[in-house]
């Protein structure tokens, strides 16, 4: 048997939360700014899972509590290498590096070597290589590099593989190297990336260069109010069908908002004028001080319906596809966007820049379509079917433009001294720059205006295509937005690539079949998650870009005229018949092969984060979760331990359509035992009742899981109680069965509701009362008699509960509403002695509420946790409102009540900062009890 690992026993989650959440917003020097792939793990996560996963558990070779100390120093390590901020400090790496390498010289009987240098030739030379079957974006090989690891990484998408080959392998082909360019400083020092950053800066200025003398007249600059010109950041559009009213039939612009701008002392709307002689809308910009828009927009996404700014007539979405379809789609332009000197313009548009826009006509336009079975076919009811229409033609024009530049500017390169590989590589960025402007670039993107900034945010800011009714053109020359921008960031991004001395490769690959897996590696791997992003209809946007400018450097990713579809392991079923079995069938055969290549000496891990969304007689299920459970049980893998790390933003979780899980569960998996035991389903249910408690209880108070999770995280201690076993059965009909994953699952579940029943006992009289009532009536009326025989046998009365809790009359009795408990509420203020925690939680979420303009957030939820501990009459805890919230979570999540389930997941994931307040306010002496 192996030397347990240190993932298997226990890690920093809190740490390693942290970071993923503070990273998830960074857009500078990431490696995901090189272009875009769709739900990335965080570098901080995948980082702490492999160095975990490499090193072994102290306990395997020392005693306890020595053992723990050394979790400690090793968790602290982990807490600083995780951070952004030390993403390439060497003097930490060093330390990680220095670690993994004692665990590979112990199970060698060896001693590591200390010098960094030796460190890292140690490890290329004894430590297994880590292997990602689905490299998708290219964080964990690139992890592993940066740790000192060979990586290897594989995926059937040929865009997922070039990204990853220009993380990984290109900075370790030329690092050190100095640059070929004219501007180069002979006697400059060119340490890593250094020297390739420099040449793609400087040919990227270049082709800016040039790509302005050939289009430049396309882009005019604007005239500010005061006379002088302005260089415009974006043109802003919107788009139009004919009126549906016979009488009116101008061409109605369909837009989201009229606000252009709602910052302090610069807000801008814009404003439709009708001439309804020639039939024609057209836009003047006006300031907030000279009147703002009756109506917020004329598209209702909710409504599904659109209405006439002349007219007021409204129309259907059914209309709007029909039209679209028909050709009688337009666009009007709304406003300009201009760059001033004390900060942003909004101007009108002019007749001069709407004709300048229309006149450019593009020599070239990508033919590829949008598949007719495809996860991203919302735009195709509107009579979007090819990659080209998702562009204005002056966008096209640009983008060919840039296109057809990318041969001139590597001749230049060679002509400049490149060798032939090295101005490949070079193209390869610059091409990605390409990329990076059509997500930019197209009718996809949006304006987005809130009180802090207003932007353009691009195509793909959901995992999917979807129609935007008003959209912003932007300009490449501008700096803010254009061509610069986006080379500058693919420019930061490679200046912080590791390019170690050790090895990486990327290489395209079936995980179902592919034979071509290095020796015993640790496969760490995060694969797709059943049918949640449709990866390959959606790189198509970017490959019919890509693949005339690559295919003459990596023929065999660029050989198709699309990417691969027929073999993407994704449950479609707009493409696929049967496509949960056929996703099952291949699954199952990626397992097996993990199976088979894995090394037996270290755990294999997988990152996997799907939400359970099916419901089964007894209980809920998901078929997501049923299907990777499935393959990784059947071949004969037994879940070690399971990890909920946090991924995602907490702030707002959950939006209005629908939850949204804000955690990966990291399974932690080892070859099953050959005297693994089988065990009777009486056996497994009563081991999971006797375990399942402490296990959600470290959930819910250690690891500070956001309620959303929960269900997904509590499958890993579950199903690590069902996968130590060889087969669970059970006796029907007479004969004894295996029981499924699914059976599991459910009952897995039932333990959850059955842990949420058990923690009543915290609550007092009136909360248990309320709890009781919502769970027989919800917020419907019920009987007066039936209240008070609930309440007679919990031991409080009807009486004063009325009007704080309740409205009993005519013989009724209603619980009241979460909207009843706001600033008006009897028990809102701070004049009242006694809270309950019933009051207490409602009052703290409606501080929460991130819709409440005028509530004061955390500040004010501390402020009624502040009141519960100066007034314990009611014998309830301020951690009591805590766990009411994770309870009512569960209820409207079954109610599929997803807008209040959110304001439930938001309290519980605030509630360490309303502790951290409610010990300022202790200190301080800021709250008196009146």
């Amino acid at each position: 048997m192996s030397n347990k690992k240190l993932i298997e026993v226990d890690l920093p989650l809190d740490d390693i939360s942290r970071e993923c959440v503070r990273e998830r917003p960074i857009s500078l020097n990431h490696p995901s700014t090189l272009h875009r792939w769709w739900a990335r793990r965080p570098l901080a996560a995948c980082r702490a899972v492999i160095f975990a996963s490499m090193v072994d558990d102290p306990a395997e070779y020392m005693d306890e509590p020595e053992a723990q100390k050394e979790r400690e120093r090793l968790h602290r390590l982990i807490d600083q290498f995780v951070r952004w901020e030390n993403t390439n400090n060497e003097t930490v790496l060093e330390k990680a590096r220095y670690e993994i390498a004692k665990s590979v010289a112990r199970s060698h009987g060896e001693t590591a070597p200390t010098e960094a240098v030796e460190v890292l030739h140690y490890l290329a030379e004894k430590a297994p290589s880590i292997y990602d079957p689905f490299c998708g974006g290219g964080t964990i090989p690139l992890e592993a590099q940066r740790l000192g690891l060979s990586t290897r990484g594989s995926d059937l998408n040929p865009l997922s593989v070039v990204i990853s080959k220009a993380m990984i392998e290109l900075p370790h082909l030329f690092r050190d190297k100095t640059p070929v360019n004219p501007d180069t400083d002979s006697f400059g020092q060119w340490r890593g990336t250094t020297g390739l950053v420099n040449d793609i800066r400087y040919y990227g200025r270049w082709m800016r260069k040039e790509a302005e003398k050939r289009i430049g007249h396309f882009y005019p600059k604007a005239k500010s109010p005061d006379g002088t010109e302005a260089t415009v950041t974006a043109w802003l559009w919107a788009h139009t069908v004919p009126c549906a009213n016979p009488a009116c039939r101008i061409p109605m612009p369909l837009m989201t908002t009229f606000q252009l701008s709602k910052k302090t002392n610069n807000r801008y709307w814009t404003c439709p004028i009708i001439d309804n002689d020639s039939k024609k809308v057209s836009f003047v910009v006006q300031e907030h001080n000279g009147g703002v828009p009756d109506k917020g927009r004329t598209v209702d996404g909710r409504k599904k319906e659109a209405t006439c700014v002349a007219c007021d007539h409204t129309v259907k979405f059914r209309y709007l596809h029909e039209q679209s379809q028909i050709g009688n789609m337009g666009e009007v332009m709304i406003a300009i966007v201009a760059e001033g000197d004390q900060g942003r313009l909004f101007l009108s548009p002019t007749d001069t820049h709407i004709e300048i826009a229309l006149s450019a006509m593009p020599n070239w336009k990508p033919m590829g379509t949008l598949s007719e079975q495809s996860l991203a076919d919302r735009v195709q009811n509107y009579g979007i079917t090819h990659w080209h229409e998702m562009f204005t033609s002056r966008q096209l024009t640009t983008l060919t433009t840039f296109s057809d530049l990318l041969p001139d500017v590597r001749n230049r390169m060679i002509q400049d001294g490149a060798a032939d590989d090295y101005a490949d590589s070079l193209n390869t960025y610059l091409a990605f720059a390409i990329g990076k402007s059509a997500e930019k670039g197209c009718r996809g993107a949006r304006w987005r205006v809130d009180q802090r900034s207003e932007r353009v945010v691009h195509l793909f800011d959901k995992q999917a295509v979807n129609m935007m009714w008003d959209f912003p053109e932007v300009n490449p020359f501008s700096d803010s937005t254009g061509w610069t921008a986006q080379v500058e960031l693919i420019a930061k991004a490679v200046a912080h690539l590791p390019a170690t001395a050790n090895i990486g490769e990327v290489y395209q690959a079936d995980a179902s079949t592919t034979s071509y897996v290095p020796n015993s590696p640790v496969i760490i791997t995060d694969p797709p998650y059943y049918d949640n992003v449709g990866y390959a209809d959606l790189s198509d946007f970017f490959y019919v870009w890509l693949r005339p400018l690559l295919r003459s450097i990596y023929p065999e990713l660029f050989a198709g005229m699309l990417t691969p579809k027929n073999e993407e392991i994704v449950a479609n079923n707009r493409r696929f018949e049967n496509s949960r079995d056929r996703f099952k069938e291949l699954f199952h055969k990626t397992l097996q092969r993990i199976r088979v290549h894995c090394s037996d000496q270290f755990p294999t891990s997988i990152f996997y984060a799907y939400k359970q969304q099916e419901e089964e007689s007894g209980g809920r299920a998901s078929t997501g979760w049923e299907t990777m459970l499935n393959a990784i049980i059947s071949n004969d893998f037994q879940v070690m331990a399971t990890w909920p790390i946090r991924t995602e933003n907490l702030t707002r979780s959950i939006s209005h359509e629908k939850n949204v899980l804000a955690s990966s569960i990291v399974l932690v998996c080892r070859p099953r035992r050959d005297s693994a035991e089988n065990i009777g389903w009486g056996g497994f249910l009563t081991a999971l009742r006797n375990e399942m408690p402490t296990a959600l209880n470290r959930l819910m108070r250690e690891t500070h899981i956001a309620p959303v999770d929960l269900a997904q995280a509590a499958i890993g201690p579950g199903m690590e109680i069902y996968s130590r076993y060889k087969s669970v059965k059970k006796r029907q009909n007479g004969e004894l069965v295996d029981v499924s994953v699914r059976e599991a699952l459910v009952e897995i579940n039932n333990e959850i509701d059955r842990y949420y029943g058990e923690q009543e006992g915290e609550f007092d009289s009136y909360t248990r009362f309320c709890l009781r009532w919502l769970m027989q009536h919800g917020f419907d009326e019920g009987i007066y008699g039936d209240a008070e025989t609930m309440a007679t046998a919990i031991a409080v009365a009807i009486n004063p509960m009325r009007g704080r809790l309740l409205t009993a009359e005519g013989g009724r009795v209603k619980l009241l509403s979460p909207n009843d408990y706001d600033s008006n509420h009897p028990n809102a203020g701070l004049s009242l002695l006694e809270i309950t925690t019933w009051e207490a939680c409602h009052l703290m979420i409606y501080h929460l509420n991130p819709e409440n303009e005028d509530d004061e957030g955390v500040s004010g939820a501390a402020k009624i946790a502040r009141r519960m501990l100066a007034n314990p009459t009611l014998n309830s805890s301020v951690e009591s409102v805590e766990t009411l919230a994770w309870i009512l979570f569960n209820y409207y999540d079954k109610q599929e009540d997803s807008w209040n389930a959110m304001l439930c997941n938001n309290l519980v994931n605030a509630w360490k900062s309303i502790e951290s307040k409610m010990r300022e306010a202790q200190q301080e002496h800021l709250f008196q009890d009146e």
